[in-house]
């Protein structure tokens, strides 16, 4: 369950994943591939926000909601926010999330695709 707290990020990058997707399929692009885009341009985004927000000591995104948007299928903008902006690249448990949330999108795309 999400903290009461934490529900407007994570809302609004639902908002924003969510019309995303349902955009790039609208553009013709396949839905496996609209949901997965539309999920990582947010994560991308909350990685970096989160990053620049522990660097003014400010308010920080929890990781719950880092794990959740990888998981939901936003792995790829996961990925890059982690290395492009160098944000939580010595914790290994975002490691593992990461290994596991790419292991579980591997394999529905292998499902899908198969």
């Amino acid at each position: 369950m999400i903290d009461p707290r934490n529900r407007p990020i994570f809302f609004a990058s639902a908002i924003v994943g969510l019309a995303l997707a349902a955009f790039l399929a609208w553009l013709g692009l396949p839905h496996l591939l609209s949901w997965m885009a539309g999920w990582s341009v947010p994560a991308f985004a909350v990685y970096g926000i989160d990053k620049r927000q522990a660097r003014r000591d400010g308010w920080r995104v929890p990781e719950t909601i880092l794990h959740w948007l990888a998981l939901i299928g936003g792995v790829v903008g996961a990925w890059l926010g982690r290395y492009a902006f160098r944000h939580k690249t010595r914790r290994p448990e975002f490691t593992l999330v990461l290994i596991a949330a790419t292991a579980l999108w591997g394999i529905v795309i292998w499902t899908v695709l198969g």
